[in-house]
């Protein structure tokens, strides 16, 4: 399903998620009015180390970011790895991929860097610079 937050698309695979397209939209909205921060919402993980680092990404709490080092460290593998992970998320904002940033700089995201930014400003955690 799309759906739209700060006025950009993104995609997400709302079949890994237990509610219903209105009950997502519903949170997303809120989520961007600033009267939630988490989504509170079951989610079916894929299987393997995508799952594994998308459970890991999910621990790190509103306004605070980690590194693709940090997360790798607790998942004893490459940061790499972790950001082919993050790649793979299919269900980015729900699951922020957009907390886990480079050790100098934001780097990839799937729904765009300008929409990696303003879900953290949202947030109000710390950016890194752009090289």
């Amino acid at each position: 399903m799309q759906i739209r937050v700060f006025d950009r698309e993104c995609e997400i695979d709302d079949s890994r998620i237990d509610a219903d397209a209105a009950t997502i939209s519903e949170r997303v909205r809120e989520y961007e009015a600033g009267e939630r921060t988490t989504f509170d919402l079951e989610i079916e993980y894929p299987d393997g180390f995508t799952g594994d680092v998308m459970r890991a990404i999910e621990r790190v709490p509103a306004g605070e970011t980690r590194t693709y080092g940090e997360v790798a460290a607790a998942l004893e593998t490459a940061p790499v790895a972790v950001g082919q992970a993050c790649g793979r998320n299919p269900i980015p904002v729900v699951v922020p991929c957009h907390r886990i940033v480079g050790a100098d700089s934001l780097t990839g995201y799937a729904g765009g860097l300008e929409l990696k930014r303003r879900l953290l400003e949202h947030e109000g955690a710390s950016i890194p610079d752009e090289p």
